[in-house]
């Protein structure tokens, strides 16, 4: 029936009337979309032909039609008839009538598009591409027939260029002569068609074409045409094959640099290919091109003002303010001539610049001495495409800066912000000249520059706001600004207010205020929005603090309440102005509400009305916290009542975000008003808010045991709450305690509630301690509890002691050790919960007067099981620390008598070290008494045979270090001597324990030494390697600048200890089978954790492009525990140094596929099939940052891996769940 309806279809196609045949051609193609539509043989011959010879219908549109009918026509027929088809266009392109010939070409085209068999390709390829290459070298061609058979090789060998290497070689000889052609649109497409050639070709290929394009190029009696086209082929080829283009560099970039210096004086097109095709190198061969970064950095430089009709005679630096109008003639009056192309070649100068800002931070030094005062000079650019080119290669570099510079704190003189901050000056002067011209799109770069440069460096613009305002209040005030340039000045204005102390814009308030209030009115949301903003941040700066201030701030209060209101009554707007202007609104209640007594009756009911409405729901809620929290005490009697019942009810809504939001609010409430908040109330809430305690959610529970304090601490709280409490929070409470999850803020927050239950006269301590030990028992269902759990309850038993009287926490210690004494028929998990209450109570409070507690703690050394072991060299540890000079002497002797408790006794005195390092008291406390004693005995264990010794007496040398850093840095440092390969091992892990996050006085000590420690990284004992590897880790995390200046020397060696070394690796012979042990993958796997931490805190020092090649890609193939850092320093680097990676993606690809491929043996364990899975998810994650790469299209390879990956469902399933991550 379908067939028939076809047949009927395609009689009408070939009717008389032009309409007939358009709907005829318009219902085949709905037929052809349709899912079941099948055709038998004949039927599809009649198809093929009738679609064919539409194409040739003299009416357009239908032509057209049938155009789009190839699409579903190809994967609806059998590969003959696509292969007839092909043929026959291909025969009408070359020989058919002129007017055929471009919907023949078009049509070839959209099948080659369509075409996804590899079989089918390669059968179109045998005939079409002989044909195209005869179309394209034949000489009685016209230029129209080449340059269609160009366009359509370019496709195919863009789609297929790896399926026709036999092809290769004939190809590109007949390509190649092309580029000679007289025809400059033949040359231009040729061009193209060897690039697309080019990513398939082999190495040997490839140097042949370039082989023979350099010679042409040192040929100088070539026609500069056919020059210019020679240079534009060596740029097309590097941005096709990337990396592979390499090796080519030291004959081609020479040449270029020469061609653009010993170019004609009008010869501009020959100098802006050359800088393209370096932009080209910059960018796609980063790791080969380093020798001629210099060179291409002083040609940038010097072309970036190469203007030789133009001079210019105006002094930079004026910025005299009188001068404004004279300024602005100038614009209209600049030179102009049509003629004039020295503009291409100062764009390709500033793109090149920017390509070496981009791939080069290690050089980002170097730029802000010599490219930094260039640019800014250029600001001045009378051509102004170009100047949008400066201004965004300016943007590059400051963002470079912001990048490589992320998290440190620099002081040294050669460092990047510094140099930046010394250009400042310069920069606002230049900027502000630009914000005087008449162009919005010259005024929006300008802003553009402002607003990174205040992200990059934040309040470095305190001296020179005066001059900086004029341009925003001209900008906003202006009625030629268009909206992007109103967004642009306001976004500055609110970066610039968020970043610097109030009192530098307090001379300019009323300049500032006026302009950005008239724009909270403007017509487009995105101004008001952005207007709104600015007001939030201008509020804070008008009285950042409650006390006397030297700006009156009462004129601006009712001009800034009113604008506000306006937007906040008005119903019919955009949602981000309603957000906007209630949390705006918020701030000026919770700053100016002293001074609008009479207003807020009518304010504070709109702001709940606005909290009835689900949009702006959530934004509501949290404007009535930051109200509640103003110091002024303001009066929200009028709607509190009111409030309070919205917000319960709020706790059972699903959306997450409105009920953390909700118990912020209410705490907030509670603690500013909670005396005009009802005792129903509070126990509505504490009911509603006991549903919110779990371990799925830690940080609601913290929220929620948070506020449930706040209300038990409330004076006026009445009998009921505590009874509620009770009843509804403590049995969730008592659950949640069990959890192996608690820990960190929810933890702290159960803590204090307990404190604040022993307050409650409702609840006595006794209870309340029976609660939390019954809690450590095992259930039947779950068995014993976690560790953690312990730990928490141990804490929690802690706090209610210190919490109650003295007498109560006495007797809870006596009892605990009563556990200890009685040894009859007690439980582990009971002991193991003593001690570690015995520890926490120890930690802080002295329990000296508790006779003989050392000894029955150590009784507990002799125990069976481990963890009690644990526990009680963790409990004596922690009692030491509430008692220094009676217990650290018992622990130091037993150290020395005993032996067989060497290990667990150096846990407490890890306890005790630790907990001093971190005390400040305490270090004064540990200076002066034990130290000598302390570090005699930890020397000796220093080369122990037990690695879990080892470290532990390297933390403990590390925490002396920062208590004692001048008499532990040397000692150390002889040690690194030692002939004890272990010794050496341990104080470089007791180094890397020294280096903590905080500031400490060990640092300056440590900056000179650190060398002495780092470079063991190239020790002969793979276990010393591995601990320099480690502390340099540290290091580059907590403090990079003590690595910083070492790192040249470094990184080589710390790249080698990422390849598999064979000596490292051995054969078990174990009877029935071989097991194969590599020792070095500890190493290698701590070596590539270290490169990630470098790339974080360090990547101006590191060169991304000799990593990548060889290192990175072998950690590719590497084991499964090399891969996963692998993996997620790709993704970095694809996100930090794209050209870099780019220039290498086709050499990737591999050991990814393996990696996604790789299937466990059908006898794997569970444990294996996981971990594969694992794998297989993160190198996914490694390709979704490579697709993110712009160019990334460029390599054929990876296109083919993106293919691959999205036509296996299984795979397609997971990478598109890991890029929605």
């Amino acid at each position: 029936m379908a067939n028939m309806n076809i047949t009927n279809i395609l009689e009408k196609m070939t009717g008389k009337d032009k309409d007939y045949r358009y709907m005829a051609t318009s219902d085949l193609l709905n037929e052809l979309n349709r899912e079941g539509f099948k055709a038998d043989a004949d039927l599809e011959i009649k198809l093929t032909n009738t679609v064919l010879q539409q194409l040739e219908d003299a009416a357009g549109d239908v032509s057209g039609l049938a155009v789009k009918c190839l699409t579903p026509l190809v994967k609806k027929v059998n590969e003959d008839r696509i292969l007839e088809m092909t043929n026959k266009l291909c025969d009408k392109l070359l020989n058919g009538k002129d007017q055929h010939r471009d919907i023949a070409s078009i049509a070839l085209k959209t099948i080659i598009a369509e075409v996804t068999t590899t079989s089918l390709a390669q059968r179109i390829l045998v005939s079409l591409s002989a044909e195209l290459i005869k179309g394209v070298t034949s000489s009685g061609r016209s230029t129209e027939i080449k340059c269609e058979c160009l366009d359509i090789l370019c496709d195919v060998l863009n789609r297929f260029g790896n399926l026709v290497t036999k092809d290769h070689e004939e190809m590109l000889s007949a390509l190649l002569s092309q580029l000679s052609s007289n025809q400059a649109s033949v040359r231009k497409k040729s061009i193209s068609c060897i690039a697309s050639l080019a990513s398939s070709l082999s190495d040997d290929l490839l140097a042949r074409a370039t082989s023979e394009v350099v010679q042409l190029l040192k040929n100088r009696s070539v026609k500069p045409e056919i020059t210019r086209t020679n240079i534009q082929m060596i740029g097309a080829l590097s941005r096709s094959v990337g990396y592979r283009f390499g090796p080519h560099l030291g004959e081609t970039v020479p040449l270029l640099i020469n061609y653009c210096t010993s170019a004609s004086e009008t010869d501009e097109e020959l100098r802006e290919y050359s800088l393209q095709a370096l932009e080209s190198f910059l960018l796609r061969c980063p790791r080969d091109i380093s020798l001629y970064c210099e060179d291409i950095l002083s040609l940038t430089l010097e072309y970036l003002s190469y203007d030789p009709n133009f001079t210019d005679n105006m002094e930079e630096d004026t910025d005299d303010e009188g001068h404004e109008e004279e300024d602005d003639d100038e614009s209209a009056n600049e030179y102009t001539d049509d003629e004039d192309a020295s503009w291409k070649v100062r764009r390709a100068a500033a793109k090149c610049l920017s390509a070496i800002i981009v791939s080069r931070p290690e050089m980002l030094s170097k730029m802000y001495l010599e490219a930094c005062p260039k640019l800014i000079e250029r600001f001045r650019e009378r051509e102004e495409n170009v100047k949008m080119d400066v201004f965004n290669t300016f943007i590059e570099l400051l963002r470079q800066t912001g990048n490589v510079t992320k998290g440190q704190i620099e002081i040294n003189e050669s460092s990047p912000r510094w140099l930046l901050k010394q250009e400042v000056p310069k920069i606002v002067r230049s900027v502000n000249r630009q914000l005087r011209e008449k162009s919005i799109k010259t005024k929006v770069g300008a802003f553009s520059i402002l607003k990174e440069l205040v992200v990059v460096l934040p309040d470095c613009l305190a001296d020179h706001i005066g001059s900086l305002v004029s341009g925003i209040e001209k900008a906003l005030n202006d009625k030629s600004s268009t909206s992007n340039l109103k967004i642009e000045a306001l976004v500055f204005t609110r970066l610039v207010m968020s970043s610097h102390s109030p009192s530098v814009f307090h001379p300019y308030i009323q300049a500032l205020s006026s302009p950005v209030l008239s724009a909270v009115g403007d017509r487009y949301y995105k101004v008001t929005a952005e207007a709104l903003r600015v007001c939030g941040e201008l509020v804070r700066v008008i009285r950042p603090t409650f006390e006397t201030s030297s700006l009156d701030y009462r004129p601006y209060v009712t001009p800034i309440y009113k604008a506000i209101l306006t937007r906040l009554a008005n119903q019919d707007q955009d949602q981000e102005v309603k957000e906007c202007a209630i949390s705006c609104m918020s701030l000026v209640i919770s700053t100016f509400g002293d001074s609008l007594q009479r207003e807020l009756p009518m304010c504070l009911p709109v702001l709940v009305d606005r909290m009835g409405n689900e949009i702006t729901r959530l934004t509501a809620v949290k404007a009535f916290s930051v109200i509640a929290k103003s110091p002024l005490r303001i009066d929200l009697s009028c709607v509190l009542e009111q409030v309070v019942s919205e917000l319960t009810a709020f706790l059972r809504k699903a959306n997450r975000a409105l009920r953390q939001a909700t118990l912020g609010t209410l705490n907030s409430l509670v603690v500013s008003y909670g005396d005009q908040i009802g005792s129903s109330a509070y126990e509505t809430i504490i009911i509603e808010l006991s549903t919110l305690i779990s371990d799925m959610d830690l940080h609601m529970t913290a929220l929620a045991l948070e506020l449930c304090c706040t209300m038990m601490t409330d004076k006026k709280s009445s009998q009921n709450v505590g009874l509620t409490v009770r009843y509804k929070v403590l049995p969730q409470a008592l659950v949640l305690i069990r959890s192996s999850l608690l820990q960190g803020q929810a933890l702290q927050a159960l803590q204090g509630f307990f404190a604040s239950l022993v307050h409650s006269a409702n609840t006595s301590f006794d209870d309340l301690l029976d609660s939390l030990l019954s809690s450590a028992k095992p259930s039947p269902q779950a068995g014993g509890l976690a560790k953690q759990a312990l730990c928490s309850i141990a804490q929690c038993v802690a706090v209610l002691c210190l919490a109650a009287r003295e007498q109560k926490c006495a007797c809870t210690v006596e009892m605990l050790m009563a556990i200890l004494k009685d040894d009859s028929s007690i439980s582990s998990a009971k002991q193991h919960l003593a001690l570690l209450c015995l520890g926490e109570i120890g930690r802080r409070k002295d329990l000296s007067m508790h006779a003989n507690i050392e000894n029955i703690v150590i009784e507990s050394f002799q125990s069976p099981f481990e963890e009690i072991k644990s526990a009680s060299s963790y409990a004596l540890g922690n009692i030491a620390v509430g008692n220094l000079s009676r217990y650290l002497p018992f622990i130091l002797d037993q150290i020395d008598n005993q032996q067989k408790k060497q290990y667990l006794l150096l846990h407490s005195l890890k306890e005790v070290i630790v907990r001093q390092s971190i005390d400040q008291a305490g270090k004064s406390e540990l200076q002066h008494s034990y130290i000598e004693k302390i570090l005699t005995l930890l020397f000796n264990h220093c080369a122990s045979d037990e690695e879990g010794v080892r470290n532990v007496v390297a933390e403990c040398l590390g925490k002396i270090a920062l208590i004692q850093p001048e008499m532990l840095i040397p000692a150390l440092k002889e040690r690194t001597a030692s002939p004890a390969a272990f010794t050496r091992a341990t104080v470089v892990v007791a180094v890397k324990y020294s280096i903590v996050e905080r500031p400490e006085k060990i640092d300056e000590i440590l900056y000179s030494e650190i060398s002495s420690f780092l470079m063991l990284i190239k020790d002969s004992d793979r276990h010393v390697r591995r601990a320099a590897v480690l502390a340099l880790s540290t290091a580059a995390h907590n403090k990079p600048n003590l690595v910083k200046g070492l790192l040249p020397e470094l990184l080589p060696l710390l790249y080698d200890q990422t390849v598999v070394k064979k000596e490292l690796i051995r054969t078990v012979d174990l009877g029935p089978f071989k097991h194969v042990v590599d020792d070095g993958l500890e190493l290698r796997k701590a070596a590539f954790e270290c490169v990630d931490t470098l790339l974080d805190s360090c990547l101006d020092q590191v060169n991304p492009s000799s990593f990548i090649v060889p290192y990175l890609i072998s950690g590719l193939s590497d084991h499964y525990d090399v891969k996963m850092p692998c993996h997620l320093i790709l993704s970095k680097l694809a996100d930090k140094c794209p050209s870099a990676v780019l220039a290498v993606l086709d050499s990737l690809v591999d050991p990814l596929e393996k990696t996604i491929t790789h299937k466990p043996k059908t006898d794997a364990v569970k444990q294996e099939v996981d971990r594969n899975e694992d794998m297989i998810r993160s190198a996914l994650r490694a390709i979704a940052s490579l697709s993110r790469i712009s160019g990334g299209d460029c390599s054929l390879k990876f296109k083919v891996l993106m293919n691959n990956i999205m036509s296996t469902p299984a795979l397609a399933e997971k990478y598109n769940s890991v890029r929605s991550e």
